[in-house]
């Protein structure tokens, strides 16, 4: 069991929650991710380390609620406890001084792009970070961000914080002004095809950090496989980081499709066990007030 120590909203719809797990803590590195299980009837999600304390032993999650088991996680109060917390898994984030690092993180990319980008300036490069979202709301991480990198260009879709703009457009702007060595994308998978796409041209080695859909992440189960370089790989195993010019975007985002219709359903269903469960305790609440209502009026006779 894994307890909850913190745990908070630090966006729409995105919470940061701080557990105990001191052994994961010890051996977690940069681009490493835990599975995770709320209780026995959950399901097992993955979710990046955003942050660990050694000293403490604790690590930090950072997570936005889509669907069912993400909403459910977020009713968790300080103090709860998590059924099963497996990891680290993946390969850690290969990190050297390469010189010039522009990291680029789109939505909840933020939260696994933040270790990276520290890693990277503790190594001596010069970190550019670009982060992206539809709005301010959005937007995590900031401060942090602001840090480790040397630069920071903040982009939200709508103009609400920061400049108006795509990230892809402040990223061709430093691929011509000057020399990258290695570019970092984590973020929707549209946002990293595309980072991909705008790198390409000038020979820049560009990372990605994919989110496909997990069962065990221990490479069994098969459901993360993606093809890179023409070849099959599985994201829990063999990744989550891959070249962004090798990879077959088009095939992940059929993929990461595949279970919409089942994932809205099991949403619905949570949504109205919640509901139950919230009117069979006013049900109770009315009938416990109406006892110590008549209780008080036995006892005034």
């Amino acid at each position: 069991m894994f307890r909850v120590l913190v745990h908070e909203r630090i966006g729409a719809d995105v919470y940061r929650m701080v557990i105990e797990a001191a052994k994961i803590a010890q051996k977690r590195k940069a681009g490493q991710f835990i599975m995770l299980r709320i209780d026995e009837h959950g399901e097992r999600i993955p979710l990046t380390i955003a942050d660990a304390n050694k000293e403490k032993g604790t690590i930090t999650l950072i997570y936005q609620a889509v669907g069912k088991s993400t909403e459910q996680l977020s009713t968790l109060e300080v103090g709860d406890f998590l059924l099963d917390v497996v990891g680290p898994l993946g390969k850690p984030t290969h990190i050297e001084k390469f010189g010039t690092c522009v990291c680029v993180g789109g939505g909840i990319g933020k939260a696994p792009l933040f270790p990276i980008a520290n890693a990277l300036k503790l190594a001596g490069n010069k970190v550019i970070s670009i982060v992206g979202a539809r709005g301010k709301e959005l937007i995590i991480l900031e401060d942090e961000l602001s840090v480790v990198s040397d630069e920071l260009i903040v982009c939200t879709d709508d103009g609400s914080h920061g400049r108006k703009a795509l990230v892809t457009e402040p990223l061709k702007e430093i691929l011509e002004r000057e020399h990258v060595d290695l570019c970092v994308a984590i973020g929707p998978t549209i946002m990293m095809k595309v980072v991909s796409e705008v790198t390409r041209p000038y020979k820049v080695t560009t990372l990605v950090s994919l989110n496909s859909i997990m069962v065990d992440g221990t490479g069994m189960c098969g459901c993360c496989r993606v093809t890179v370089g023409g070849e099959t790989r599985f994201t829990c195993v063999d990744g989550p980081e891959f070249d962004g010019h090798q990879v077959d975007f088009d095939q992940l985002i059929n993929r990461l499709n595949s279970y919409t219709e089942q994932e809205h359903r099991a949403s619905e269903r949570w949504h109205r066990r919640k509901e139950q469960d919230l009117d069979a305790r006013r049900e109770r609440l009315c009938k416990l007030e109406a006892e110590i209502a008549k209780a008080r009026g036995e006892s005034h006779e």
